[in-house]
């Protein structure tokens, strides 16, 4: 064993400044585009401030503080932020609505066969279009499937959600993490890997996660209740007809309101057929009088007892032979996903109510806890909540159907119009540019999202909601981490500590290490920080072992992706995590055996492609 020599104070700092952006970024107290925004800030401050001129044996380039913000103009940034735009394209248009009705109708023949579909199909598409939109057309299919047979959702979503990751990783352009560590690997010197040039490992190794997603997983997951299965409290509308000579009658409203507690919701006054009056607080309630509220019946029926009035549901009194019933209502789900309206927001601050007219019965969010109406409408939103509301159909198709928020039931088709088929060329033909080598995917990302605003496929505004500011703060920020290591020599030396520690290992089980170590943190941190940090430095290891350098980069490509262990790993995750009612353990329980089927294969397959 040697001793390996410390960086000068700039690496030290570096790595230091390394370690406190991955705590930052495990912090959910503390935003990501906040966390990304305060390390980008202390290196360019840190090296503005004190200059470095000394260059490492990686970077070839002369270091300048303003160096750092050429994140914002890296071809993977751009590429990832068209991309983001395009899929919005799909998803606003419906073009992917033909597969999820495919999918709707095969599973009422052999669901079990049909689950092996679901799970190739979405494996499929997420190689060439980001998997959240995949998962949003998947999961109301799934959902609706499970509740028309009266099976619990548990044992589908999730492994859905995973089977999207896998499907990721097979192309350079099916995660963003792909495109991170295609791109610094190139600016580093490696060749540029092509759309296709690692397809066959993560294919031949998403093959044995798929049998494992299919036969296995569902085994493994006990049932779990769905948001969406807890329907209690329900609202129901009513009318209040207030008696002669009961304690309402020639009282004002807002007398009215104290007496029942403040907690009385009543959206108009009915006085006689035609008159229609607001409910002001002044207002002066006479005999015969309907007040229209809404809320639980045990609630509706102890305000009948309270103000002594009489409930009706339209013009049948409320009573033993005639319950409370709610005609043409209906119970969904919303999740809020990135780029959602509600997104970073309240439902006060959204107006939603006002907007959508539709009731907000609870909030849940990650974990167990579901929130209670009452602490809900000044609650900031987060993408991964889910919305339970209640409403009339028609406003639940109407809010399905506008394509801003994802809305988990089976009451309405997906939305769908004539710009779809023209969105879904549009994509093809991103795609197969970048495939035969016609232009890189950046250049033809953002010719196919020009292509989407001139033909109208989508708007400005569906464009700015595709994008999300916390990838992009993390993009940037992982960047600039990477090259201050590289420029440093805080790479070389994370490079030298790991190939010391491996000292007696194979090139294959250091490779192999790498990747498991990527897999590791990459379900702590942002995915992303751990491929831009992970890459300069396998290619330290490649040059110090004397071995070419791309199968180490996909060992970090590749552990990078492998965030299935936590719910907070990716978004996606969180998105399936609320939607069937998950727990963090069932993500330990199924993506731990998932991370190391994944990793045993390709770490038998890398060094066995590349002659390791």
């Amino acid at each position: 064993m040697f001793l390996l020599a410390l960086p000068d104070a700039h690496g030290i700092a570096v790595l230091v400044l390394v370690v406190v952006a991955l705590a930052l970024f495990t912090r959910e107290s503390i935003p990501l585009e906040t966390s990304s925004l305060a390390v980008l800030v202390l290196l360019v401050a840190g090296f503005e401030l004190f200059p470095y001129s000394v260059i490492g044996t990686v970077y070839k380039k002369p270091l300048h503080a303003t160096d750092f913000f050429l994140g914002f103009g890296h071809e993977a940034l751009v590429a990832v932020c068209a991309l983001m735009v395009a899929g919005q394209g799909l998803v606003r248009t419906g073009a992917l609505e033909p597969i999820g009705r495919s999918l709707s109708r095969l599973w009422s023949v052999s669901p079990h066969l049909s689950f092996l579909l679901t799970l190739l199909i979405g494996a499929v598409l997420s190689a060439f279009v980001n998997n959240v939109p995949i998962v949003v057309l998947l999961l109301p299919i799934l959902i609706s499937v499970a509740l028309r047979t009266g099976k619990s959702a548990t044992g589908i979503l999730l492994p859905m959600g995973f089977a999207t990751l896998v499907g990721g990783m097979s192309t350079t352009i099916g995660t963003s993490t792909n495109l991170l560590v295609i791109s610094v690997a190139a600016d580093l010197g490696l060749r540029h890997l092509g759309m296709f040039d690692f397809f066959v490992p993560a294919a031949l190794a998403g093959g044995a996660a798929i049998l494992y997603l299919w036969l296995i997983a569902p085994l493994m997951l006990p049932v779990r209740q769905a948001p969406m299965e807890d329907i209690s409290p329900r609202l129901f509308s009513g009318h209040l007809e207030i008696g002669e000579g009961g304690f309402a009658d020639e009282k004002t409203l807002s007398e009215v309101m104290e007496k029942a507690g403040g907690s009385i919701q009543i959206d108009e006054i009915r006085r006689h057929p035609g008159l229609v009056m607001k409910p002001l607080p002044d207002l002066e309630l006479r005999a015969g009088d309907r007040l229209a509220v809404r809320d639980t019946p045990a609630t509706l029926k102890q305000l009948e007892e309270v103000l002594e009035a009489k409930l009706y549901a339209g013009d049948t009194p409320v009573d033993e032979e005639h319950p409370l019933t709610a005609e043409d209502q209906q119970i969904a789900e919303i999740v809020v996903t990135q780029g959602s309206p509600l997104d970073r927001t309240t439902l006060s601050q959204a107006r939603f109510a006002h907007m959508y007219q539709i009731v907000t019965l609870a909030l849940h969010r990650a974990g167990p806890t579901i929130r209670t109406i009452s602490d809900v409408g000044d609650e900031r939103l987060r993408v991964g909540d889910v919305l339970l509301v209640q409403g009339p159909s028609k406003q639940i198709a109407a809010l399905k159907a506008g394509g801003e928020l994802l809305v988990l039931d089976a009451t309405s088709d997906l939305p769908h119009t004539r710009k779809a088929y023209l969105a879904l060329t549009i994509m093809f033909a991103i795609v197969l540019a970048a495939a035969f080598g016609i232009m890189p995917i950046a250049i033809s990302a953002v010719c196919g999202v020009l292509l989407m605003l001139v033909t109208r496929c989508i708007r400005w505004r569906d464009a700015a909601q595709a994008l999300s500011i916390p990838v992009i703060m993390i993009v940037v920020a992982s960047l600039a981490l990477g090259k201050a290591l590289l420029a440093t020599g805080g790479a070389d030396y994370l490079a030298h500590l790991f190939v010391a520690f491996a000292a007696n290992a194979s090139p294959a089980m250091v490779l192999s290490g790498l990747m498991l170590l990527m897999a590791i943190m990459t379900n702590i941190v942002s995915n992303n920080a751990a491929a831009v940090i992970g890459t300069p430095i396998s290619i330290s290891i490649a040059t110090q072992l004397g071995l070419p350098p791309e199968p180490f980069v996909l060992a970090v490509l590749f552990g990078a992706n492998m965030s299935y262990a936590t719910p907070m790993a990716y978004k996606t995750n969180l998105l399936v995590m609320n939607a069937g009612g998950y727990r963090f353990t069932d993500f330990v329980r199924v993506g731990v055996p998932l991370t190391i089927i994944m990793w045993l294969c390709l770490s038998w397959l890398l060094p066995a492609l590349y002659g390791l």
